[in-house]
């Protein structure tokens, strides 16, 4: 059974009447968990059971990267940002990846544990500190250290059992303007962004499972912003890039979607240029109008989105009863401490 477009968010720690009601519409696929969702490791757990208890079949993720972006802490081990292995991959490249790839592991291990499926992770922008939203969450502000390096973290990842989702597609980091704020506008050519920001994508296209694109306009290339560009969905990352993954929308509630219309254009203009999901969060009434209209659209749920379910599940008591994990907490905490 396919799974609905719509992925959406929760109000606070503990499941209401109307949002059981909400997760059992057809056209909702996933639930998003946010800081604010979570008390401790145990409510946390006990949230993400009740949400399977409603409706088992619902995809559950989180924006767990590391550093900044950590919605999960109680209970969880401390991820360094990304930029830390740009040093240290500079210095020992083949010990920065052992280590990406660990890390990738662990974080993939303890999301999955608690009873997650996936995280939207990595990001693969190119960036040190010019992208006030981005900067250290990027590995490095060399593209093909962040090929090498998103790589290995991929690969723990999936190793672990979870499906990745590489972010912000074709690229966020050349850009200073926060897309949660207003439409960031790139000026430059396609060979500037072809050389820069999309190395990472292109070398891993056909590794990712999932991409989430960024509300960003390329004006050089396409009058829509990325997230609503089928010469940039369909075009790029399909067509030449031969992706074969899911294509996830960012949150349509961001400013930088707001400029093509209401939350029912936002979710149709999306979902005709190629994402198979639609992300609508922190506003009810905007998620309300865009289940409004998927019910009266012709819209067929993609086949793809089942594929981001978590492939293994393991308990927390196992988990940390491994060599691995023991080895990889005890060297992140020696590399935050550094």
């Amino acid at each position: 059974m396919s799974l609905g477009p719509l992925i959406l968010d929760l109000e606070g720690t503990v499941l209401t009447d109307e949002e059981r009601e909400l997760l059992l519409h057809p056209m909702v696929g996933g639930v998003i968990i946010f800081a604010r969702n979570i008390e401790n490791y145990t409510q946390l757990t006990s949230l993400l059971s009740a949400i399977r208890e409603c409706r088992s079949e619902l995809l559950i993720c989180v924006d767990q990267e590391g550093g900044r972006v950590q919605r999960c802490r109680d209970g969880f081990t401390r991820i360094p940002a990304m930029q830390s292995f740009h040093q240290l991959h500079c210095d020992d490249p083949a010990k920065a990846e052992q280590l990406a790839e660990d890390c990738g592991w662990l974080l993939a291990s303890e999301v999955i544990a608690c009873g997650f499926d996936f995280s939207f992770a990595p990001v693969l922008d190119v960036d040190d500190n010019h992208c006030s939203v981005i900067g250290d969450r990027a590995f490095s502000h060399e593209p093909e250290r962040v090929a090498q390096l998103g790589r290995a973290f991929i690969r723990g990842m999936q190793d672990a059992g979870m499906s990745v989702t590489g972010k912000h597609f074709p690229g966020h980091g050349s850009v200073v303007a926060d897309s949660h704020l207003e439409l960031p506008v790139d000026t430059r050519s396609w060979e500037a962004i072809a050389e820069h920001d999309l190395v990472p994508f292109q070398a891993l296209s056909k590794t990712l499972d999932a991409v989430m694109p960024a509300h960003i306009l390329f004006d050089q290339i396409d009058d829509q912003p990325v997230g609503f560009s089928s010469r940039w969905l369909k075009g790029v990352l399909r067509k030449q890039l031969a992706f074969e993954g899911v294509i996830f929308s960012d949150d349509l509630t961001m400013e930088g979607a707001s400029v093509v219309g209401s939350y029912e254009e936002r979710a149709r203009l999306a979902l005709e240029a190629g994402c198979d999901s639609v992300l609508v969060c922190n506003n009810r009434q905007g998620a309300k109008a865009v289940l409004h209209y998927l019910d009266s659209a012709d819209i067929q749920p993609s086949s793809r989105l089942g594929s981001m379910r978590a492939k293994r599940y393991i308990k927390r008591a196992a988990l940390e009863a491994t060599s691995r994990w023991q080895s990889t907490v005890q060297q992140l905490l020696e590399m935050d401490s550094k």
